[in-house]
């Protein structure tokens, strides 16, 4: 067998913009991301079987993505960097494969990631904007003391069973969630909130945002918001943030053949001048 023809397993880093899709996973009679690039991959290439695609984790209807990173067994004489700008040619104007490369047989775009990151943006203003409704959550209702949300983030920094910030329906074994890195952060009339984990629970983050809102207007204590987790009262988290708000910002890897250009920070910052608020 040559050398083009063997076997090759190629990474992919994709973007998509979350509004038009139902989410990551393949399902039946809906439009996934999942499925989108599948489609592609399998029009492009001559097999006698499905070409699946495996992604980092799943992300739910109307999120976003600013590097989703997925990998794929191939066959072809098609150079692994190649497959970028031919899949592409095939993919709608909301869904991007940024870059593509070859990997060991042996990465995986899930099992290999030492961490997800997501970020959730909060627009606090009260005028609408168009341009940012579809990537921001309009809260304009009272205001935001980021200190305060800051202060109920810090705790859930360690490896802890947050069961309470865990939709029904899960397919996870457990809910012990490692959380790495957390911040909040204002600019103007944007309030940035980024949590980073070695995984994420079925609706883990929306969950957390809602619940860190009511802390942030001081509805609910830090203390309080700290008691919900730790004594795992799923019962109290009754608010949910809006999926357009929330893009899987990165995954991270000890290995991975992508500069950070491609896949570090590629969600722009809204930057507002600070009167708006």
């Amino acid at each position: 067998m040559s050398e083009s023809a063997q076997k090759k397993r190629v990474a992919l880093v994709v973007q998509y913009l979350g509004t038009a899709f139902y989410g990551w996973q393949r399902q039946p009679h809906y439009r996934t991301v999942q499925e989108e690039i599948e489609k592609a991959i399998n029009r492009t290439v001559s097999s006698s079987q499905w070409i699946p695609l495996h992604g980092a984790g799943r992300t739910d209807s109307g999120v976003h993505a600013a590097a989703q990173v997925a990998h794929f067994d191939v066959i072809s004489p098609i150079p692994a960097e190649k497959f970028a700008i031919v899949l592409n040619k095939q993919l709608g104007n909301d869904l991007l494969i940024r870059a593509s490369a070859q990997v060991a047989s042996d990465w995986h775009a899930r099992f290999s990631a030492s961490y997800r990151r997501y970020r959730y943006t909060l627009y606090t203003a009260n005028p609408p904007n168009l341009f940012l409704a579809p990537f921001s959550w309009h809260y304009y209702y009272a205001p935001l003391n980021t200190a305060s949300i800051e202060a109920a983030l810090k705790p859930l920094l360690g490896y802890h069973d947050l069961a309470a910030f865990c939709r029904a329906g899960s397919e996870r074994s457990h809910t012990w969630v490692e959380v790495q890195a957390v911040q909040c952060i204002r600019k103007g009339s944007i309030v940035e909130i980024e949590i980073q984990a070695d995984g994420f629970l079925y609706g883990m983050v929306r969950l957390l945002v809602g619940m860190l809102v009511k802390v942030g207007t001081g509805e609910l204590s830090t203390e309080a918001f700290r008691e919900i987790w730790q004594e795992k009262q799923r019962d109290r988290v009754k608010y949910s943030a809006p999926a357009k708000g929330l893009c899987l910002l990165r995954v991270g890897y000890e290995e991975f053949p992508f500069p950070e250009s491609i896949w570090f920070n590629s969600q722009p910052h809204f930057n507002l001048d600070a009167t708006e608020e």
